[in-house]
This record gives C-alpha cells, structure tokens and sequence, in this order.
C-alpha cells in the first residue's frame, strides 16, 4: 500500500484541523443560536399576550403595542450605531467575505445580533431569525478561525461554513443550512468547503435541538401526492411566483433606499417611525406583521380566512416585510418570504379550486408548500436551498415534484427579467456604501 506523501500528509492534516475548527465553532453557535432562538419564542409570546391585552382594553390602550415596536425598532437602531455590521440580515456580509471583498465579522457582531435581534424581532418588526444567526455563526467561524491562527483563506471557509450552520440552526433544518452555505454563500462544492460545512451545521443544530426541542418548525397533516397530470398548473403557478418574486425585490430596493436617503433623520427615529407603524399593524391584526410563522401555520391547519382578507394580507406583508428591512435594524429576509409565499399559495388554489377539475382534495396545502419554496427561489435565487429547507420544516415530501417544477420556472423566469439576486443587490449597496457617508448605517444592507 502505498503512503500519502508529505505534501499530501500535509493537506490532509490542514483538512483536519479546519474539521476540528468547524466542529468547535459549530457547538458555539449551536448554543448561542439554539439560546436566541428560545429567548425569541418567549418573547413572542409575551408579544401575543400584550396584543390580547390591548385588544380586551379598549380606549387608548393599542397605544402600547405601538409604543412597544417603536421603542424596540429604536433599541435594534440604537445597537447598530455601535456596531454597524450588526445592521440588516448579515448574509451579505458574509458573501462579501467569502469572495474575497470584505474582512470576516468580528466577534462583537454575536451580542449585537443576539441583543438587537432579540429586541427588534421580539417587539413585532417583520423580520427573519435567520439573519441574526447567519451572522452571529460567521463572527463565531471567523473568530474560531483566527484563534487557531488558520491562514485566510480557511477563515473565510470558516465564516462561510458557520454561516450555513446558523442558518440550519435558525430553521431547524440541517441539510438546508449546508446547502445554503454551498449553494448561496460560496456557489461552490469543494471538498475543502463541504466536510466542515457538515460537520459545523450537524454538530450546531445537534446542539440546539438540545434547548428549542427537535420538532419541525411547521405542523402538517399527510398531504396526497398530486398526480403528473396536474403539473402542468405547478409550472404556471412557479412562472407568475417568479414575476412576484421581481416585484418583492424591487420593493425591497426602492424602500431600502428611500430610507438610507433621509440623512438628516437620526437612525433611531427612523428605525422608530417605521416601528410605529408596525406596532399599529400588530394592534389591527397579528397576521399583518411579525415574522409570520404563526400565519403560517393557521393556513397549513386551514385557518378559515375570506379570500379578500388573504388578499389583503398578502398586500399587507409585501409591504411591511421590506419596510421593516428598510429601518436598518438587526434582522433578516427569509421568514417574512415564506409566509408571503404561503399566502400567494392560498390565492392561487382557491382560483385552481374553480376552473380545475382535477381529483385532488390537497390544493392548498400543496400549493402553500410549494409557493415557500418557489418565492424563496425567486428571491433569493437558490433553488436547491429552497425546496430542501421547505421539506425540512414541514416535513411533507410527496410533492417534491411539484416543488421541483414550480421553483425551477420561479427562477427561470426572474433570470429572464434580468432581476438580480436580492442579496447580490444588498452586496453592492453595502460595498459602495463604505466609499462615502450616508449617514445611514443600512450601508451594510
């Protein structure tokens, strides 16, 4: 048998050491993601309970919740003056990172997030968790990374790594996390990139499953497989999900901007007018704001809501998910994405439901799964990433198909627009950003 030579020994052992780095790394986020995470649960709960309260109290007492997501959205603020990087979800920072085009976070990104997260997210602002866990895995990588006094190129495998382990942690979806850091962060599957990919996401969702439990994050009864016959109508579904994912960008941008354009206005008050203004959504209607998995998963139950009011939630939520990026403040995209295309999924089979004939009962829970993924897909324009993290929180796979179909036309059709990638248009504001003051800390998107 022949021996690996030196110069080969020598990777080999470089491999290993990144791997033992991974695994180290991954435990911290694990904790610290999986703590959030729980903090973030009973937050919104003690949210809840203050918007039953103030709905039974009448008067003047809807005043409060709006005082509460105004004072909160000023507190995330408030934590980004101190620590910029801290600003928005994170996730382009970290592929700035990995493309060579900015340093790695430092680790007084994690408290920053965890705080500012913790406060924006708690208090009702639409935004995602997953961007304060990207974040705060690439600050813990990178700071593991130079710890163990690794060359830059593998803290920036590090960052990247870590950075799919705090997505996996964020969702309780472990293989959606890796794929998220190959496919969306690096767009690459180097061997060098994927073993500590793995092992950093399995060890970090191992060990926050130990605090936030291992249950899907989504309840959903047995859905019947559609036939091929009706895949057809998945494909035009995932062709206007791709127009609606162009426009959804679009307004992401345009309100992103008009905000960073107010430099007389302090940070704070901004962030704060915008948390007013959500605070008075969550008074009229909880399904309007807030990171919307509870709207959720009222729809996969069956929530019996009119169509108009489906309408006008998805409206609502188109809205107020870029609004709430726009305040500059801690907090990411992904969850307030898969309940509008939960939402779009409703609309659409209540159309096929009448001029469909087809023998099939699922409509609606198939296509509120197959919308997440597809705007997902749109949006952000990862595919694979998409479909697996959707399977992963519902744990339905018998429409895998139609979720292949209806997110491939997604994409197809944005590329077609000439939309860019969402994070791909955050990227660029950030890095031009940093070459002249605007007086608005979202320069880091």
């Amino acid at each position: 048998m022949t021996r690996p030579s030196t110069p080969e020994r020598t990777v080999w052992r470089g491999l290993a050491k990144l791997c033992a780095l991974a695994v180290c790394a991954g435990i911290g986020i694990g904790f610290v993601g999986g703590a959030f995470r729980w903090c973030l649960n009973h937050a919104n709960a003690w949210r809840g309970e203050l918007l039953d309260w103030a709905g039974g109290a009448g008067g003047p007492a809807w005043l409060v919740p709006v005082a509460v997501t105004a004072a909160g959205a000023a507190i995330g603020a408030f934590v980004v003056r101190f620590v910029p990087l801290a600003s928005g979800s994170g996730v382009q920072q970290v592929e700035a990172v990995d493309r060579g085009l900015d340093d790695p976070p430092p680790l007084r990104v994690v408290p920053a997030k965890f705080v500012g997260g913790l406060v924006t997210l708690g208090t009702g602002l639409t935004l995602g968790r997953e961007g304060p866990t990207v974040h705060m895995g690439a600050a813990i990588g990178a700071w593991m990374g130079r710890l163990g006094r690794s060359s830059d190129d593998d803290v920036r495998i590090l960052t990247t790594s870590l950075a799919g382990a705090g997505l996996g942690v964020a969702f309780n979806a472990p293989i959606g996390g890796g794929l998220f850091a190959l496919e969306e962060v690096a767009k690459s599957y180097r061997m060098r990139l994927v073993l500590p990919t793995m092992l950093a996401v399995g060890v970090a969702v191992g060990c926050a499953r130990i605090l936030i439990g291992d249950d899907p994050d989504f309840a959903v009864v047995d859905v019947r497989a559609p036939s091929v016959v009706v895949l057809p109508i998945f494909i035009v579904f995932g062709l206007i999900t791709g127009i609606l994912g162009v426009f959804y960008n679009q307004v992401i941008l345009t309100l992103f901007d008009g905000v960073r354009r107010l430099t007389a206005v302090p940070m704070e008050l901004k962030a704060a007018v915008i948390g007013g203004l959500v605070g008075g959504l969550l008074a009229f209607d909880p399904d309007t704001a807030g990171g919307g998995d509870a709207l959720t998963q009222g729809l996969l139950d069956g929530a019996h809501l009119a169509l108009p009011t489906i309408a006008i939630l998805l409206l609502v939520r188109f809205v107020v998910g870029p609004l709430s990026y726009a305040a500059g403040t801690p907090g990411g995209l992904f969850a307030p994405l898969l309940a509008v295309g939960a939402l779009w999924g409703v609309l659409f089979a209540a159309l096929v439901n009448v001029v469909v004939p087809a023998d099939y009962d699922d409509w609606t829970v198939a296509l509120i799964i197959v919308g997440m993924s597809a705007f997902f897909a749109a949006v952000v324009r990862a595919p694979i990433t998409g479909i697996v993290l959707v399977m992963e929180l519902t744990a339905v796979t018998t429409v895998t198909i139609p979720m292949l179909a209806a997110t491939a036309a997604a994409v197809l059709i944005a590329n077609a627009v000439g939309s860019p990638p969402i994070y791909d248009s955050l990227r660029d504001r950030m890095l031009a950003g940093r070459s002249g003051p605007t007086g608005h800390p979202g320069t880091t998107a």
